[in-house]
């Protein structure tokens, strides 16, 4: 009955001493994280930082499986193992700890941009500054982690020494391999160039209004390949991010966030001009969504089927309030010329000759 009394060639009281040790190891990891963890929440009742706030959210869960697996691998010292069992038990923890530690370094990028997305809101009235630095921070975090990601797929995989052995069989090949890579991935190497030029040049920024495609909206998101514009009515317009480079677009907040508005009316050559000019400047002068900058009635144009062309022209302080003032305006002098003007809506004429004049 020699598997009663030896376990893997060693005897059982060896192993259950390995076991012991490898579960206060555990044991000992659990109890830093719970420290930690109310250190943290002990700081955060006394200070009201984001910081603070963050690590906890962010990294509590890392951090309890980070601790017991960093001291279960230093205890790997104190146990009696012969190599043939020691050897997998350290590739294992030696993964998971790679694996963890990345997520960590993941989840402190993720502290640093609640910190700076505090710091810089959006909700501001004039949030250019913001909305320039949040796209920047939101290209580089992506850009980031994907580097991490990678970093970490490649570190466990050349742990592996089959892997190494086939990195060093596809050298020797590197000449034509390269060329191979270079077409494969001449698109996506475009659309990472194109999101570093769109990042720290910015022809678009987070929350920028767009006419794109002929659609009206706000940019929504900006990631290494794409671009996400939340279109008015609340459906998504995904664009490559290459398309902002090639091709042209409205940006109605590029330099900054005030706007005109228009609203255009088509009236019959007998309307008077002046009242309408003081129409407007009433109701501007009591609609909280203009911005006291511009107020311009002028008949623009006229038109061959007997109307004029009255644009108003008035400001506001960004788009969406542009487009509200622009509503109430067009149905306030709609109202207002059927109320006092009504012979000055537009008309169609007919002339009639008499065939029968002059006899």
């Amino acid at each position: 009955m020699q598997y009663l009394d030896h376990f893997f060639g060693y005897p059982i009281p060896l192993f259950l001493k390995n076991i012991i040790i490898g579960c206060i190891a555990i044991l000992l990891g659990i109890i830093i994280k719970f420290i930690l963890s109310k250190t943290f929440i002990l700081f955060s009742r006394w200070w009201d930082s984001i910081l603070i706030k963050s690590t906890i959210k962010h990294l509590r869960t890392p951090v309890a499986v980070f601790m017991p697996l960093l001291l279960l691998n230093f205890s790997l010292d104190l146990m009696a193992m012969p190599l043939k069992v020691r050897i997998p038990i350290e590739k294992v923890l030696e993964i998971a700890l790679t694996i963890t530690f990345s997520l960590i370094l993941i989840r402190l990028i993720n502290v640093l941009e609640d910190f700076f997305f505090l710091k810089y809101d959006l909700n501001k009235e004039n949030n250019l500054k913001e909305r320039k630095i949040r796209t920047q921070l939101q290209f580089v975090r992506k850009f980031i982690v994907s580097l991490i990601i990678l970093v970490t797929a490649a570190i466990i995989l050349l742990s592996f020494e089959s892997m190494r052995r086939i990195g060093a069989g596809l050298l020797t090949g590197v000449g034509i391999g390269g060329i191979i890579i270079g077409f494969a991935a001449q698109k996506s190497l475009g659309n990472l160039l194109a999101g570093f030029q769109i990042a720290f040049t910015q022809p678009i920024r987070i929350d920028d209004v767009l006419i794109v495609e002929g659609e009206w909206g706000r940019v929504e998101e900006i990631t290494l390949t794409y671009v996400v514009v939340s279109i008015w009515d609340q459906r998504r317009l995904i664009l490559p991010i290459t398309y902002f480079i090639e091709k042209p677009f409205q940006n109605w907040t590029r330099v900054s966030a005030d706007l005109l508005g228009t609203v255009f009316l088509y009236m019959d050559y007998t309307i008077p001009i002046e009242p309408l000019r003081q129409e407007l400047t009433r109701l501007l002068t009591s609609n909280p969504l203009w911005d006291k900058r511009v107020n311009v009635v002028q008949v623009t144009d006229t038109n061959k089927d007997g109307t004029i062309e009255i644009r108003f022209l008035m400001s506001a302080s960004n788009s969406s309030r542009a487009f509200d003032l622009r509503c109430e305006v067009r149905e306030a002098m709609i109202t207002f010329i059927q109320n006092n003007y009504p012979e000055s809506l537009p008309k169609t004429r007919l002339e009639h000759k008499d065939k029968f004049a002059g006899l």
